[in-house]
């Protein structure tokens, strides 16, 4: 098991995060790709950390157990996705409250909108929101497609309908992105609200799921020997197949409702 472990949290180390994801999609130069890295770029991480978590565990323990350390370490690359991906919406939605600032400053100096534009653009420091940003004011009848987040897409789209009413009416634009740049932070700090209220929760559920370690740890040092029962019996087999399952699916139902409180 502590080999499955180690594997799992090399992979979620090493495995490409956001900033290389820029970097290629930039197109900057680089060194060429060894091996890993190409097949990091084809084959998901849960896979990756489920078919190298049952490897290592099945030289050291049963198949079984291989089975049920590959099943967990794939849930838990799929919740550091998840956590990663989460990381990334937060960073494009702070990236796009500074170009608004950005823009609402430079449309209330005087500058033309396309000025004002590429001045946003340039603030913005995530590049698909400040493109998707300049879409919006430059072209707003073409709606914001490729918006990467729901959040994003209905900030971007009072924007784009703001743009719309403005080269009709000439009415000023400032006063709009102003407003969808106070409701960006004003959700952010609602959400770091939330999430400062529910971090008990969320570390009352981590406590509890390293109860059932403990147990085994315990049952060790008084020669109970409870794991060659678990996966030595067929008794014990049926057990620990049961207890990871309620395992997984009483972690599964405390971050889903932490994360509905969140929302």
């Amino acid at each position: 098991m502590t080999g499955a472990l180690l594997v799992l949290a090399a992979a979620l180390l090493l495995w490409p995060g956001s900033a290389a994801r820029r970097s290629q999609r930039r197109g900057s130069v680089s060194a060429p790709r060894d091996t890993a890295s190409g097949l990091s770029s084809r084959v998901p991480l849960p896979v990756v950390a489920a078919v190298g978590a049952t490897a290592v565990t099945g030289l050291l323990s049963t198949p079984l157990v291989a089975v049920l350390a590959g099943g967990c370490a794939a849930l838990t690359a799929r919740a550091e996705l998840r956590r990663r991906a989460g990381v990334r919406e937060e960073a494009r939605l702070a990236a796009l409250g500074e170009a608004l600032t950005a823009l609402g400053a430079e449309l209330r100096s005087g500058r033309s909108l396309d000025e004002a534009t590429r001045a946003a653009v340039g603030a913005c420091a995530d590049e698909g929101s400040g493109r998707a940003l300049a879409r919006a004011v430059r072209s707003p009848e073409d709606g914001t497609g490729g918006v990467p987040t729901d959040e994003l897409g209905q900030a971007l789209g009072r924007v784009a309908a703001a743009a719309r009413l403005s080269a009709r009416t000439g009415c000023s634009l400032a006063a709009v992105v102003g407003a969808v740049e106070d409701d960006l932070r004003a959700r952010s700090r609602q959400r770091l609200e939330l999430r400062s209220a529910t971090a008990g929760s969320r570390a009352s559920a981590a406590l509890l799921a390293g109860l059932p370690v403990l147990g085994l740890v315990m049952g060790g040092g008084v020669g109970a020997d409870p794991w060659r029962v678990l996966t030595t019996t067929a008794t014990g087999q049926v057990l620990l197949v049961a207890g990871v399952g309620l395992e997984v699916a009483g972690l599964a139902w405390s971050a889903r409702l932490v994360s509905r409180a969140v929302r």
